[in-house]
């Protein structure tokens, strides 16, 4: 089905209202002509953890997989954001961005699951592998923006909702699953640049209101309205990686003092770190995310614990 004209769709290709988040050739170019990119170390030895049992009362369980990958465990079901549990982010298992640590929870050791949440379609958040595998192993309802039906059904979905910014769903009776905007861009291959549509999720589960960004670029104001819309969420899962050279990331991903701006814009009690320290996308150091954000959490004068880091399989509940 083809999407009708909107602030946001021309007919053909979705677009972001008022500012242009992707990037040209020559500006990729650019980039590469000039990166100095830090070096990452090859692998870091992490312990994979057992995911905690579903709470039994109206709490939810948050656990950090990796990347933009969370488990949501409520008592009513649960929930994956993003699932990416692939050695390599890449159209290629041989070339490409490689994982420095295992997932913070082995695909193996996953509960049933019953949603995956998909943000976009870049290699990083969308993981054919992983989407085949739990397609096959537990027939969850996948939800996504529109345009990602073909890529899913390829992938052996079976149930599948589509949705617009501002659409909701509800898996079950007590959940709210909202499709919000977000300042980013879509395309796998080299042409269908922007087919797809990207957002992050505004969630409510037992009673508690999550946000989970997705990837977002930042400007002043624009996630007020998630906040005027849906109420000061409990928990924001925001990301704080992927931001250098700023020249070319900027309208694309937040970096960690942009992340703490979106956190109070959207009144958030409590954020989570995400997007960072799995696979090295951009040029920044594999610490520099947690070091700049201990300074931005500073110097706006958050209080201890409103803005943290988990490692790979910690788990946070809410409620």
């Amino acid at each position: 089905m083809t999407p009708s004209d909107s602030d946001h769709f021309n007919g053909k290709t979705f677009f972001n209202p008022g500012v242009r988040a992707d990037r040209g050739l020559l500006d990729v170019l650019k980039w590469q002509l000039t990166s100095k990119r830090a070096t990452w170390p090859k692998w870091i030895e992490i312990a994979s953890a057992t995911p905690p049992p579903p709470p039994r009362d109206d709490s939810v369980a948050v656990t950090w997989v990796n990347h933009a990958t969370f488990l949501l465990q409520t008592s009513k079901g649960s929930l994956l954001t993003d699932p990416v549990f692939s050695e390599r982010v890449s159209p290629f298992q041989w070339l490409g961005p490689k994982r420095v640590h295992a997932p913070g929870i082995a695909f193996e050791a996953l509960p049933k699951i019953n949603v995956v949440l998909l943000s976009h379609d870049h290699y990083d958040h969308c993981d054919v592998s992983s989407l085949r595998r739990l397609a096959r192993e537990h027939q969850p309802t996948f939800i996504a923006p529109l345009g990602h039906r073909k890529l899913l059904e390829d992938c052996g979905a079976k149930e599948i909702v589509e949705l617009d910014w501002w659409e909701m769903h509800r898996p079950w009776p007590e959940a709210r699953i909202t499709l919000t905007p977000s300042q980013h861009w879509s395309r796998r291959t080299l042409g269908g640049k922007n087919r797809r549509l990207w957002g992050g999720y505004a969630l409510t589960l037992a009673g508690r209101r999550i946000w989970f960004v997705g990837d977002s670029g930042y400007t002043a104001g624009k996630f007020a309205e998630v906040r005027r819309r849906f109420g000061a969420p409990d928990l924001a899962l925001i990301p704080i990686g992927a931001y250098e050279p700023r020249w070319f990331m900027r309208p694309a991903h937040m970096d960690p003092e942009e992340a703490v701006r979106a956190h109070r814009e959207v009144g958030a009690k409590q954020s989570i770190a995400m997007h960072w320290g799995t696979f090295q996308l951009t040029d920044e150091a594999r610490e520099a995310p947690v070091h700049a954000l201990e300074k931005a959490k500073a110097d706006a004068g958050l209080k201890p614990g409103e803005f943290r880091v988990l490692t790979p399989g910690e788990t946070v509940r809410i409620g």
